[in-house]
């Protein structure tokens, strides 16, 4: 059965890539900007048509694709070029890929909601405290109280029990700040002591919990959107955690995977389910992760991908505002060329690090 799952995961990145092309091809279309050719898949051609100005092709290896855009790597003389397109329009091109990853996410977790609302009666947590388990010393006048709405710990907003879980485990310290809503009044404990404590849960075993119950909600389509979309949020937090832990020291680069890794990983999560139900649905979870991961990651500021030449674009046009003459387009192309050399060694030694650990 994992062969199955692999399988899916394999088919579900050509989906991820030709969605995020996909979305670079449609923006590109609507602000009226030459497409050359655009291509799901890398390497030998199995399928080519052309149809007006764009080559449409179908490629043998899954994992890649691309949107070939007049001018967007050099310059083009061409009037309807990326080059020659207002700042602001090039920005949407180059964030509708991103975008078109978000949404696909989006519409895994909203599905997956949907099945099991039609599945039959189905309760989600809220971040409003329901009770407290037996023995926990955080219920009182000076700390929580049954009714309370969870609304940020350390700054961050918390929309989901999931949020309140993750924000804990990033504290450091022993106490930390807490701002909740109770009966419509602003409560905030501020340094607060919160640690994780012993409990029996119903099957009489000891678990480690902050000893709080969460409010549950009945699952609805208005609750289902609102739940894929929160589900949407935690993903890009746990990337910007990750980034965080790469940049801190507390992950390396042993710790990354690539689509070799990620895919094992995916049949590991369908293989470690029940029933094939749970364990398509927990795949499928995995995925949209995957792809708001893949949205997030490509926003960065760093050469190559599309948050780097966004970036670049706007330190070119700022500088071209300042000194009244627009710098060289050569300079930007030489920084993306480097990123990409360097992009490209990092994912070769990613994939190599995931052949590793397979074996």
């Amino acid at each position: 059965m994992s062969v199955l799952y692999i399988l899916i995961g394999i088919l579900m990145f050509g989906v991820l890539i030709a969605a995020h092309e996909g979305g670079h091809f449609s923006v590109s279309k609507l602000f009226h900007i030459k497409v050359n050719e655009f291509s799901i898949g890398m390497g030998p051609t199995l399928w080519r048509r052309e149809k007006g100005e764009t080559t449409y092709s179908l490629r043998a290896l899954p994992f890649g694709g691309f949107c070939a855009i007049e001018g967007e790597d050099g310059q083009s003389e061409d009037p309807r070029a990326f080059t020659k397109k207002p700042i602001w329009q090039r920005i949407c091109v180059l964030a509708a890929g991103s975008g078109a990853n978000l949404l696909i996410g989006f519409l895994i977790a909203l599905c997956l909601y949907l099945g099991y609302c039609a599945a039959g009666d189905y309760l989600v947590p809220t971040a409003r405290l329901a009770g407290f388990m037996e023995g926990c010393p955080y219920e009182g006048e000076y700390g929580f109280q049954t009714g309370d709405r969870i609304l940020r710990v350390n700054g961050w907003k918390v929309n989901s029990t999931r949020d309140f879980s993750l924000f804990l485990s990033l504290n450091d310290a022993e106490t930390v700040d807490v701002v909740l809503r109770r009966e419509g009044k602003r409560v905030e404990l501020e340094d607060y002591p919160l640690t994780l404590r012993e409990y029996t849960d119903e099957a009489g075993n000891t678990v480690l919990k902050y000893g709080f119950l969460f409010l549950q909600e009945e699952l609805t389509l208005p609750v289902a959107i609102r739940e894929a979309w929160y589900d949407c949020g935690y993903y890009a937090r746990v990337v910007w955690v990750s980034l965080r832990y790469l940049f801190s020291g507390r992950a390396g680069l042993n710790d990354l995977s690539g689509p070799v890794g990620i895919v094992k990983t995916i049949g590991e999560v369908g293989s470690e389910a029940p029933t094939v139900g749970e364990g398509l649905s927990n795949v499928f979870g995995l995925i949209a992760f995957v792809a708001v991961n893949l949205a997030v990651m490509n926003m960065l500021p760093i050469p190559a991908l599309d948050g780097g030449h966004i970036f670049s674009m706007l330190v070119f046009w700022v500088i071209g505002k300042l000194i009244r003459k627009q710098p060289s387009p050569k300079i930007e192309s030489y920084i993306h060329a480097a990123g990409l050399v360097l992009l490209l060694g990092l994912m070769v030694f990613v994939m190599f690090n995931d052949i590793r650990k397979l074996f």
